[in-house]
């Protein structure tokens, strides 16, 4: 989904004009995926726009950057100020932030040397529904992939680093030249995944399924929230190993993701699921979901931290 470029960006420490955020083309992220970044949504709430969950984001951020040995040269705290930073000079009310950490240039060596140093930048701007138009009600359409995840022991799925989603898209162009909304990975032993950028759930006799961290998924933040929302509202969640054949006898089904946030899946591989849409359960969660930023939900976890305190 493409977006309007605002007028600045924080970039290495710094809030300089969007277009002078510029990297040298022998830069070791460009050639070696050697880079770490997170999603963020800040929604527009009745106190003023709240950033969802930005310490865990930035939290999540360092550790992707600890298991890729990368030295982030600013604090946990100096992050989580330039997300809010340059999300009031833009002057936004809701958006995407985008926290990015990247080995920057020095030499071609695959193994970084000690010149290398790590660069950062933090863009804000406005960006709609991942997946479409109206898809948050009416569902999308997905597929199994012919990609299969990442290896246990081969590229960290932990890590939200930049060279793990080349899988990513693969799977993401597979199924929309197929003509599907989006597609869903398996894991080295054939079982359920996650989609192309996403968390996947599945609901069947009232009951929520979801493929566990062992299935080379990243576990998501918004994967996460729904965990704790459907235990407060007495809904049981179990992580298991599942099978493909899972989705398709499912009453239901749904992504989550900060950019999906929760969309519900209506179909998979051309089989309609039982609810072909919005099933009661995941307009449920939904709902919850959504109602921490218009405070229909309580916010328990102090998961907002609004831009102006």
């Amino acid at each position: 989904m493409s977006f309007k470029s605002p007028p600045y960006i924080w970039h290495n420490g710094e809030v300089i004009d969007w277009a002078d955020a510029t990297v040298h083309v022998l830069t070791h992220a460009l050639h070696y995926g050697s880079s770490v970044f997170e999603g963020i949504r800040v929604y527009n709430t009745p106190a003023g726009p709240a950033v969802f969950r930005l310490q865990d984001h930035i939290q999540r951020l360092f550790d992707s950057a600890k298991i890729y040995h990368m030295d982030i040269p600013w604090s946990v705290a100096e992050i989580v100020s330039g997300c809010k930073q340059i999300v009031q000079k833009n002057q936004l009310e809701s958006a995407y932030i985008r926290p990015l950490m990247f080995r920057g240039y020095g030499n071609l060596g695959v193994v970084p040397g000690a010149d290398i140093k790590t660069e950062g930048s933090i863009a804000a701007f406005n960006w709609g529904t991942y997946l479409g138009d109206n898809v948050l009600e009416e569902g999308v359409d997905a597929c199994i992939s012919s990609w299969t995840r990442l290896a246990p022991n081969t590229i960290p799925a932990m890590a939200k680093a930049g060279g793990n989603y080349l899988s990513s898209q693969l799977i993401g162009m597979e199924a929309r030249r197929l003509g599907f909304h989006e597609g869903i990975g398996l894991s080295v032993d054939g079982m359920l995944s996650e989609g192309a950028g996403e968390n996947l759930f599945l609901i069947r006799d009232s009951k929520i399924y979801t493929p566990p961290q062992a299935a080379s998924i990243l576990s998501g933040i918004t994967r996460d929230s729904i965990f704790k929302l459907a235990t407060q509202m007495d809904i049981e969640i179990i992580e298991q190993a599942l099978p493909r054949e899972m989705l398709y006898l499912a009453d239901e089904a749904f992504f989550t993701g900060t950019a999906v946030e929760v969309t519900p899946i209506r179909s998979v591989d051309g089989i309609p699921l039982k609810h072909a849409g919005r099933g009661p359960i995941t307009e449920k969660l939904q709902t919850a979901f959504f109602g921490l930023f218009n405070h229909q939900t309580e916010d328990q976890w102090d998961w907002l931290n609004y831009i102006q305190e």
